[in-house]
């Protein structure tokens, strides 16, 4: 049983570099909020439609005319990626091709990328035209909550 290629040894050194290559895990951040100033003039709420064309770039103005600037937080994030899976129903990679074709035609910009949700809320606290989203857990009172992203 000494031999170092017995058949378990075999079988670990060729999975070995297939767990290797293997991307890590994304852990799901939990509930996002679309937030806004708590001085918008933002809708009480926004659907995960109204999100998606506002995020996706094809609505300038909120539902109620009040123009609309998406704030996202940076891209390959777990909050990012969440976001885009859960309103937009598309991954990383997808939202790079999306906005390397929009750009490319000239139809439009991506949103602008702050940092973490940190970032956003401060951002978003001080303009009542912005709209970010963040983790549920890092609301409080300098921002209003449009929306669950779940």
């Amino acid at each position: 049983m000494n031999d170092a290629f017995s058949p378990i040894r075999r079988h670990l050194l060729f999975a070995l570099p297939v767990v290797m290559l293997a991307p890590p895990a994304r852990a799901d951040v939990g509930t996002l909020a679309a937030v806004v100033a708590k001085n918008s003039k933002a809708p009480a709420k926004l659907s995960a439609a109204e999100l998606n064309a506002i995020f996706l770039g094809t609505a300038k103005s909120f539902p109620n005319g009040e123009r609309a600037v998406p704030i996202d937080q940076k891209a390959g994030t777990e909050a990012y990626a969440d976001f885009y899976q859960r309103v937009a129903g598309r991954t990383d990679a997808q939202m790079k091709a999306y906005w390397s074709r929009i750009m490319f035609t000239g139809k439009g910009q991506p949103p602008q990328e702050v940092g973490d949700g940190a970032a956003v809320k401060k951002l978003v606290a001080t303009n009542p035209n912005m709209v970010g989203y963040i983790e549920a857990s890092l609301v409080d009172a300098s921002v209003r909550v449009v929306a669950e992203v779940r």
